[in-house]
């Protein structure tokens, strides 16, 4: 069962909505609702997220991106459409059902951090725990737990304005690990952050992901990030998904040319991963082969497979075997070429980086 569900969800701004929807449904576009005075923010949405899967909603500001993810814990109605929570319908609870689903399955990360500046970071972490009614010892003792995970012990007792962003945002972070949800919805959380601590707030969450398996619905407008994080990626324009795959399968195909005009400088290295290249698992594989996670880019591979003529071996989170990259495959995969010969222009590396890549390999 999916973790979370939307069913062909609209949401519509102004006069009339119900008939807004239903011109929608038999084709009026956006502009020319916008002219009867609606605005048609999200429109047909459909998806679907796995449980322990990162789902990423990437577009543009005005695409949707926002209001759709505040449908999917309540914050906004649907104008028609469902959203299921595991198998909780949530466009169907009353007021009470809905407080009730948030505080024992669904937390929420936001840009702006959503810190209580008058409590400590450690009572700012607890706080989820608080509304939901567990005693004061216990939630302190939780988020103390979670601030250590996110990297902040020995902040418990401070203040939030004696934190940095990056730190802020971190017990924004701890304060959702520590109310132990099913589903976790980041909206723009790193964005708000300079380059440098956004990427290692990238890799803090794929580390904890990694450890804790949640289900991730995050959104954001970069595909840099996008690829670099999600398992899959829908891309949003003007209120409708218009594409939705795996970074590989996105690269790939990108479908129409608005996909394909965010992927020019997409680091496509450090987008493709282990999984993307490699070949099953040969029955004689050396026990003592290097392993690598299925997760890993393409680019940190560049070093191990440099040093060594024997396969790496791809491995999951719980240390499974799952296949190997070869020197022969991840060069292919670099080179836009497949083993077999097929062309696969979307594994190549770009075109700053292709020849040094290659060439280093090749030694």
């Amino acid at each position: 069962m999916p973790a979370v569900q939307v069913d062909e969800v609209f949401k519509v701004f102004g006069r009339q909505p119900e008939q807004a929807v239903a011109r929608l449904r038999q084709g009026a576009s956006a502009a020319e609702l916008r002219a009867a005075g609606s605005t048609a923010a999200v429109i047909d949405v459909s998806f679907s997220a796995d449980p322990g899967e990162i789902f990423v909603v990437m577009g543009l500001s005005g695409s949707g991106k926002s209001t759709l993810i505040r449908m999917l814990n309540g914050l906004l109605a649907p104008t028609a459409g469902r959203v299921h929570i595991g198998d909780t319908e949530l466009t169907a609870l009353d007021p009470a059902g809905l407080r009730r689903l948030r505080q024992e399955h669904i937390s929420m990360v936001f840009q702006h951090f959503a810190l209580l500046p008058h409590r400590s970071v450690a009572e700012n972490a607890a706080y989820a725990l608080e509304v939901r009614g567990v005693d004061r010892r216990t939630r302190l003792a939780a988020a103390r737990e979670a601030l250590e995970l996110v990297g902040l012990q020995g902040w418990a007792d401070h203040r939030p304005d004696q934190l940095s962003g990056g730190m802020q945002q971190r017990v924004g972070l701890a304060r959702a690990l520590a109310a132990e949800t099913d589903v976790l919805l980041m909206d723009e959380a790193f964005s708000a952050l300079d380059p440098l601590i956004r990427r290692e707030m990238q890799d803090q969450l794929l580390e904890l992901q990694r450890r804790f398996g949640k289900t991730i619905i995050f959104i954001t407008h970069d595909l840099n990030e996008a690829m670099r994080i999600g398992d899959r990626i829908a891309v949003m324009r003007d209120g409708r998904i218009v594409r939705t795959g795996t970074p590989g399968e996105i690269l790939a195909e990108p479908g129409d040319e608005y996909v394909a005009s965010f992927l020019a400088d997409v680091d496509r290295a450090r987008v493709f991963t282990a999984s993307d290249v490699m070949t099953p698992l040969p029955a004689d594989v050396d026990a003592t082969a290097s392993t690598v996670s299925a997760r890993a880019p393409l680019a940190d591979l560049l070093t191990t497979a440099a040093g060594t003529d024997r396969p790496l071996v791809v491995e999951d989170s719980g240390g499974r075997r799952l296949g190997v990259v070869t020197r022969t495959a991840l060069l292919a995969a670099l080179g836009g070429e497949t083993p077999d010969g097929d062309h696969r222009p979307a594994a190549a590396a770009g075109p700053r980086q292709g020849p040094q890549i290659l060439e280093g390999l090749r030694a």
